[in-house]
């Protein structure tokens, strides 16, 4: 047989490198939060002290952020990062402190970082105004949604493998935590994000209304003139749109899409309209999306109780074999899988086309790209203490901002990251190793020239150097 393996001959592997850093992307990440104001801010909200060995709070909490972002599960991994980066960053925390850190955050103090990170995010919105290309607004079926805030909402099952305080059956039958989270759909930043026990209710109204509050004071006052609102079929309650409905006023406008429960009198409803009514939904780019149709549903269905604005747009597809269990007579007799999607848009100002069926269908179809987010940013709590789980989770959701912040602004012009998921960016930037050196009193990081993307991690760092001071 012949030998495939001589790559290897004459090569050992040894343990002895000195001033070799791991995960350099830290360096990044670190730098996004004192360029944004962010270390600074929470070190005005967390407590300090200038005995001798105590550990900056602010320092810890940033430092946890960019290790979860690193990947680190859990406080002993995020010790471990922090001691092989001592060289760089010249402190490090023991998981003991971190779990202090995390500990002490009760309701008002999280209250006080919670107003703290609305005001970087009013910095970095100011930023992200002036980058070539503007803010990031959404586009949707090859349409521009200048001028709109899109926030989704939407709840995560995180499994927990021990008894931890919080954690109960989920109504998915597993055991752990059920958190419900807000994102900005133009900057997917994590907006807000309540931690709930595992038993907690999909739809439960005041939790919805308690995350949205929330998500609404984090956006800065020059934005916050029009929004628009998604939720799953969790959001589909008599509560949570009569409160969309009252956020109206006159200076903000507030539209919202939320899936819908189909009952038989909808059944019946989309029984009555005719095969002509039916017209071919898009992609997401505006293409048609053959084997796809959607139909308005408003005015066939009578929707009693519901507010009067509300319309229902329908869609049918030809079911696939995973579906046919869940087909409901009708759809066996029909020979489609319906679902439908409720919403209060008669028009979004700025969009033309935006009351047309096929528009609201895909327009509702992208709060999808939601789940992605909450897949990326929150798949563990680590510890047993429901207050240092939380904390965590604050850490977590300050890891996906920094992650955002700096793609938005140091990235946006690199097609390969600009609009990349963190496992991606790890891989090409974040997880990358260089060597320390040390020269004319001089620190130098040095980089392998030959990695691909060796110039845009310099480029981050530049721009990152380069971005204007917090007044």
């Amino acid at each position: 047989m012949v030998e495939r393996t001589g790559w290897d001959r004459r090569l050992s592997v040894v343990a002895d490198g000195k001033r070799l850093i791991g995960h350099t992307g830290a360096v990044l990440l670190r730098r996004c939060a004192d360029r944004t104001g962010l270390t600074d801010a929470l070190a005005k909200v967390l407590p300090s002290s200038t005995v001798t060995g105590w550990r900056d709070r602010a320092a810890v909490l940033v430092h946890l952020a960019v290790a979860i972002m690193l990947g680190a599960e859990n406080l002993s991994e995020a010790e471990q990062l922090q001691l092989h980066h001592r060289p760089l960053f010249e402190s490090g925390a023991s998981d003991s402190t971190a779990r202090r850190t995390l500990a002490a955050l009760d309701e008002a103090t999280l209250a006080k970082i919670a107003k703290m990170r609305a005001r970087v995010r009013r910095h970095v919105w100011s930023l992200l105004h002036l980058r070539p290309g503007g803010f990031p607004w959404l586009v949707v079926a090859g349409k521009r949604l200048t001028g709109w805030i899109v926030i989704d909402l939407d709840a995560t099952i995180i499994t927990s493998a021990s008894k931890k305080t919080g954690a109960a059956v989920t109504f998915k039958k597993t055991f752990g935590f059920h958190p419900l989270a807000a994102w900005c759909a133009n900057t997917s930043e994590a907006l807000a994000m309540l931690l709930r026990p595992g038993n907690a209710g999909a739809n439960t109204v005041n939790d919805h209304i308690t995350v949205l509050t929330d998500a609404f004071a984090q956006i800065p006052g020059s934005s916050a003139a029009k929004f628009l609102i998604r939720v799953d079929g969790t959001g589909a309650t008599h509560g949570l749109l009569d409160h969309l409905e009252a956020l109206n006023t006159a200076r903000r406008t507030v539209r919202h899409t939320v899936g819908w429960t189909i009952t038989q009198d909808d059944e019946r409803a989309i029984a009555r309209l005719a095969e002509s009514a039916w017209e071919t939904s898009v992609h997401q780019d505006g293409s048609l999306q053959e084997g796809y149709f959607v139909a308005e549903l408003t005015g066939v269905n009578t929707r009693e109780g519901w507010p009067e604005v509300m319309r229902l747009i329908a869609r049918r597809v030809r079911p696939t074999r995973r579906h046919l269990k869940e087909l409901t007579d009708f759809e066996k007799q029909t020979g489609w899988r319906y679902s439908i999607t409720a919403t209060n848009i008669h028009h979004m100002w700025g969009s033309a086309g935006s009351r047309q069926a096929h528009f609201l269908d895909v327009l509702h179809r992208s709060h999808a790209g939601v789940e992605d987010w909450v897949r990326t940013n929150l798949d563990n709590l680590p510890s047993a203490l429901w207050e240092v789980n939380r904390g965590w989770m604050l850490a977590a959701n300050i890891a996906a901002d920094l992650d955002a912040w700096l793609r938005l602004l140091t990235l946006h012009d690199i097609d390969d990251l600009a609009d990349a998921e963190p496992d991606t960016t790890r891989f090409k930037l974040y997880h990358l190793p260089a060597r320390l050196a040390d020269h004319a009193r001089r620190r130098f990081l040095r980089i392998e020239t030959t990695w691909p993307w060796a110039t845009a991690f310099t480029t981050c760092r530049q721009r990152l150097t380069a971005l204007p001071a917090v007044t």
